[in-house]
């Protein structure tokens, strides 16, 4: 792997004007009260200090994207026969996403079992997932909201990132963590990082030592199915919950989504978007039957999936990448590390603990 480079901040602007000759940048700006990721351009001033409030998740998985166009043409000979065609799928560019922090990277690894591998693999996914390196910026402290600690990442945590860049006097110590990143690193902007990639170090070994000790979720994959018919804990965890979906829409992880066709006369795009598992109409059928009715339902599914169910299928993974930001930014507060402790030390009408 490449060495540790080093470039100050007033060089920063310049290195991204070059990375931006290559290929798209996407970086972190402000826009009102929000820091989110916008193409680059020369001059453009961009956000590394804190949590984006958006994740990246965007750059690879868009909000919404057409997966095809399509056009029906009739036989003329015959009328009522029609053909449908369909149109060429638009391949993504090359993108280079600067700025975001190891929690948010780090959301691609959760993905990437459910996109990638086995039988149904996501072609849209799969091509903009390889098509896209991500330069994440390490932690040196955390909000009270962070919780990465707790469910198997960190401060510094270099999974679903090919660059991790570590705040060191006025500048950045740039590491490469895969061949894609470190090809990134070449240009003579960057100097050889030389004693600082050690502070570097030391810097994110203390903003995890500084989390204080990590709590252990582990258990919350029997203890929440044991619960799960306990329709009065959920009933109670969620009783402030809006169902307004923040915190699907902010989620690194969060994945589900709608599709829908489009049609105006003879054309049409087929359309992906994301979806909300918070709404009612998330699992509402044509029947008229939701078997999820109540947002009590909806957050047990929630919550489960992301502490016991995912895990279970993959090998203990847990669907969550802890960056508080469904904490830091739901209207009324919920808190998803509340809801799992709870469920982890919830007593059963025999006065046993749930799961034992």
């Amino acid at each position: 792997m490449a060495e540790a480079k080093y470039i100050s901040q007033d060089k920063l602007g310049k290195w991204l004007d070059e990375l931006s000759q290559q290929m798209q940048v996407l970086a972190p700006v402000q826009e009102g009260e929000a820091v989110v990721f916008r193409p680059y351009q020369t001059g453009t001033e961009i956000r590394l200090e804190g949590q984006p409030t958006l994740p990246p998740k965007e750059a690879v998985f868009p909000a919404s994207e057409e997966l095809f166009a399509y056009t029906y043409r009739k036989n003329p000979e015959d009328p009522a026969q029609t053909d449908v065609e369909i149109g060429p799928r638009a391949q993504p560019q090359k993108t280079l996403v600067f700025g975001a922090r190891p929690c948010g990277s780090r959301g691609f690894v959760i993905f990437d079992p459910v996109y990638t591998q086995g039988y149904y693999m996501d072609p849209y996914y799969r091509v903009r997932r390889e098509s896209t390196i991500f330069a994440s910026v390490a932690c040196v402290s955390h909000e009270n909201s962070c919780f990465c600690h707790s469910v198997g990442s960190g401060p510094g945590d270099t999974a679903g990132s090919d660059i991790l860049l570590t705040p060191v006097d006025n500048g950045y110590v740039a590491e490469a963590v895969t061949d894609k990143g470190g090809e990134m690193l070449g240009s003579s902007l960057l100097e050889a990082a030389g004693d600082k990639a050690g502070k570097a170090r030391e810097l994110r070994d203390k903003a995890l030592k500084d989390m204080g000790e990590p709590r252990d979720f582990t258990p919350a994959r029997e203890k929440l199915l044991a619960i799960f018919d306990d329709l009065d804990f959920w009933e109670d965890v969620s009783a402030k919950c809006i169902s307004c979906g923040a915190c699907t829409y902010l989620c690194p992880t969060c994945y589900c989504f709608n599709i829908t066709d489009e049609s105006a006369g003879m054309q049409g795009s087929r359309i992906r978007s994301w979806d909300n598992c918070m709404s009612f109409q998330f699992t509402l059928e044509a029947s008229g039957h939701n078997p999820r009715p109540t947002k009590a339902h909806r957050l047990r599914n929630r919550v489960g999936h992301k502490f016991s169910y995912y895990p279970e299928l993959h090998q203990g993974m847990i669907a969550c990448c802890g960056c508080g930001r469904c904490i830091k930014h739901c209207p009324v507060s919920v808190d998803i590390r509340e809801i799992v402790i709870r469920a982890m030390e919830h007593q059963t009408e025999t006065g046993e603990e749930a799961g034992k």
